[in-house]
């Protein structure tokens, strides 16, 4: 196994201790201050812990693979599967965001804004630490660390989302917005899956794809 993926190893579990605290602290407050606004988020926060958890299992079991003279295949390729899995949970969790804001629509809850807009700051915080951590470079064909990054990029969005939208619903009392807010930000996200589950799904059935000059988080091709 090569230097630069136990570096990323060490950087994912971080990234999933860093989350998984938030998440507790997201879920505890949520409860303690009835804010379904907050407990949404921390089990939201949850869902990222799964599939940043299920990087850092797949660089401990290229480790493994890589110190084994039985196994014969691709150990990259595990990399490749994770990437895709984790592109697939965070297109399914962006779609159940869009859903949820929809039913907000017709169903709008009374938000504890302060206390919600709290936890969303400290909440971005730690992902902007985090997207540091797993920050790498576009050329990097590893779609695992990509993976891991885009959910920390996703967690950043929403909790954006959340804070401008709290403010706005508290500031001109229009509760929607913040609603609104979620929507916007579930289709960005759903955008960036896509593009991880066609770059990771190619590498996986071996297909070539040409360069198309894109770069940013959505984007790395492989030739």
């Amino acid at each position: 196994m090569s230097e630069q993926h136990q570096k990323k190893e060490v950087k994912t579990l971080w990234v999933v201790l860093l989350s998984a605290v938030i998440m507790v602290v997201e879920i505890f407050y949520g409860i303690t201050t009835n804010s379904m606004a907050l407990l949404t988020d921390g089990i939201h926060m949850g869902s990222h812990v799964l599939a940043i958890g299920l990087s850092w299992l797949a660089y401990v079991a290229v480790r493994r693979v890589s110190n084994s003279d039985e196994f014969t295949g691709n150990s990259d390729k595990i990399l490749s599967l994770s990437g895709y899995s984790s592109g697939l949970l965070l297109l399914l969790f962006s779609i159940g965001i869009m859903y949820e804001a929809v039913m907000r629509l017709f169903n709008p809850l009374d938000i504890e804004y302060r206390e919600a807009m709290i936890i969303a700051c400290i909440g971005l915080v730690v992902n902007v630490a985090s997207a540091f951590l797993l920050h790498h470079d576009h050329e990097d064909s590893d779609h695992n660390i990509r993976a891991a990054y885009i959910h920390v990029l996703a967690d950043a969005l929403t909790s954006l989302a959340a804070i401008f939208g709290l403010w706005a619903a508290m500031f001109w009392n229009l509760p929607f917005v913040d609603t609104i807010a979620a929507g916007i930000g579930s289709i960005v996200i759903i955008k960036w899956s896509i593009g991880l589950l066609k770059d990771s799904g190619a590498v996986l059935l071996d297909v070539e794809t040409k360069s198309k000059g894109h770069h940013g988080c959505g984007h790395l091709h492989h030739h």
